[in-house]
């Protein structure tokens, strides 16, 4: 089976020996995205920064073939749960039409304290 990968701009990638997205034959994993724009700047606000995640990994499912209507699963990680009305809202926005799987976890915190939200999502390609 063939395997392809997309990096991205993420300085983890390198240190922690990982790739944005990876497929395999007929299934798209896009590793967990942080709300990162290309100079470095993070939104502070939550609605702002599940755009850009999902932003950056729909780039990366686009980029190894797959589509939106592929999603079939999709997890959000939120540093407080306050957070999830905001979140969520986008992720209808995103895949209301879809309606993958999906998962919304509060964790105790991320990688980078400015990051409030960072997603992750698994595609399968007919």
């Amino acid at each position: 089976m063939d395997r392809t990968d997309v990096g991205s701009q993420s300085p983890y990638e390198e240190a922690i020996g990982f790739r944005r997205g990876v497929r395999l034959g007929h299934t798209i994993a896009v590793s967990g995205t942080a709300p990162v724009w290309p100079d470095g700047h993070v939104d502070p606000d939550p609605a702002t920064q599940a755009r850009r995640c999902w932003e950056i990994a729909l780039e990366a499912l686009v980029h190894l073939g797959g589509t939106r209507e592929d999603v079939i699963r999709t997890r959000q990680y939120l540093v407080d749960g306050a957070h999830a009305n905001a979140v969520g809202a986008v992720h209808g926005e995103v895949f209301g039409a879809v309606l993958p799987a999906s998962t919304m976890v509060v964790v105790a915190a991320l990688l980078d304290d400015r990051w409030l939200v960072e997603v992750e999502l698994d595609a399968v390609i007919d």
